[in-house]
C-alpha cells in the first residue's frame, strides 16, 4: 500500500518517531475514508470536498492545515517514486492560522517552582523531579527528550549534554550549575528506582517499571501539575512544554541571540524560534503600559 511505503520513507529518510508516524497514518486514513477509494488515485476535487467538510465541521485551522500538509507530503512522495504523475493538492488553499503565542511563566514563578521542590520534596522522588525540571526549564529540553534520555548521556562533572532530538538529530546543550548539582543529587539515589524494573529500563536515566522502561510523559505532566499547586501557580498554566517555552522566553529577555536559542531548542527552522520574540515584545509593551506615566493614557 502506498501509504505504508510513505511511512517507511519517513522512518528511513527523516528518522520519524512513532508518534509522528501515528499522526500521519491517522490523517491519511481519515482522508482515504472520505474519498472512499484508494487515496493514491484521489483527484483534486475529492480532496477539495474533503477539506470543505472539515471546515463545515468547524475543525480548527491548525487541524486542517496539518491534514493538508500530510496529504501534500504524501503526493510529493508518490510523484518522486513514479507512482503518480500529478499533485492533486497543488492548488488547494492552506487555511489561515491565527498566530498563537506560546504560553509561559515569569522568572519569579519559575524560581518559586524550583525552590518549592527543595523545601517540600527532599526524598528520592523529589531529587528526580528537581532534575526533570532543571532539564525542562534550565536546558530547554522537550519532555520526550528528557524522559527517554539514556543514562550514558551524562558523565560526572560534565558541563553539557548531547541530546538526540526530532529526526534523530543531535545537539549540544550546556548545563547550568544548578542542573549539574541536580544530576549529582539524583544519581546518588537513582538505585532506589531500579527495584523491579525490566532489564531494558536500566539504560535510561529515569528508569520505570512501565512497559516502555522509562519515566513517562504522562507521569511527568501529572507531577508538574502537582508541583504548580505547591508553588501557588495555576496548574492550568503549567505543563512540561510551558517550562521549555519559559526557557526560550527568559533567554531572549536576558539578551541571548535568536540563533543561539534556535540551536539550544533544536529547531530546524529559525522561524519556529522567532515566535518567542513576539512573547518578549508583548512583555515589554505590558511593562511600559503598566509602569510608564503615559502608558495608561
Amino acid at each position: 500500500m502506498s501509504v505504508d511505503l510513505f511511512l517507511d520513507m519517513l522512518v528511513a529518510e527523516r528518522g520519524a518517531s512513532v508518534n509522528t508516524l501515528d499522526a500521519y497514518r491517522r490523517d491519511l486514513t481519515a482522508a482515504s475514508e472520505f474519498v472512499k477509494s484508494d487515496l493514491q488515485q484521489a483527484s483534486s476535487d475529492d480532496l477539495s470536498r474533503y477539506l470543505s467538510r472539515l471546515r463545515r465541521q468547524k475543525r480548527a485551522a491548525t487541524t486542517i492545515a496539518r491534514r493538508l500538509s500530510a496529504l501534500r507530503q504524501y503526493y510529493r512522495f508518490l510523484m518522486s517514486e513514479g507512482l503518480r504523475e500529478s499533485d492533486p493538492t497543488l492548488h488547494l488553499e492552506r487555511p489561515q492560522r491565527a498566530q498563537r503565542l506560546p504560553k509561559t511563566i515569569t522568572e519569579d514563578e519559575a524560581e518559586r517552582l524550583l525552590n518549592v521542590i527543595g523545601v517540600e520534596r527532599k526524598n528520592a522522588s523529589g531529587l528526580r523531579l528537581q532534575l526533570l525540571c532543571e532539564l525542562l526549564y534550565g536546558a530547554g529540553l522537550r519532555a520526550s527528550e528528557v524522559v527517554t534520555m539514556p543514562l550514558v548521556a551524562y558523565q560526572k562533572n560534565q558541563k553539557s549534554l548531547v541530546v538526540r532530538g526530532k529526526g534523530d538529530k543531535e545537539r549540544l546543550v550546556p548545563l547550568t550549575p544548578p542542573a549539574m548539582q541536580a544530576f549529582a543529587d539524583y544519581l546518588s539515589v537513582r538505585e532506589e528506582f531500579l527495584a523491579g524494573v525490566p532489564a531494558k529500563a536500566k539504560k535510561y536515566l529515569f528508569p520505570s517499571r512501565g512497559a516502555d522502561g522509562h519515566y513517562t510523559r504522562q507521569r511527568l505532566h501529572q507531577e508538574i501539575k502537582a508541583l504548580a499547586i505547591s508553588a501557588n501557580i495555576d496548574p492550568e498554566r503549567l505543563t512540561p512544554h510551558v517550562l521549555r517555552h519559559a526557557f526560550a522566553t527568559h533567554m531572549l529577555e536576558g539578551g541571548a541571540d535568536l540563533r543561539s536559542v534556535q540551536q539550544l531548542l533544536g529547531h530546524a527552522d529559525i522561524s519556529t524560534t522567532q515566535i518567542y520574540t513576539h512573547v518578549t515584545a508583548k512583555r515589554l509593551r505590558e511593562t511600559v503600559e503598566k509602569h510608564h506615566p503615559l502608558g495608561k493614557k
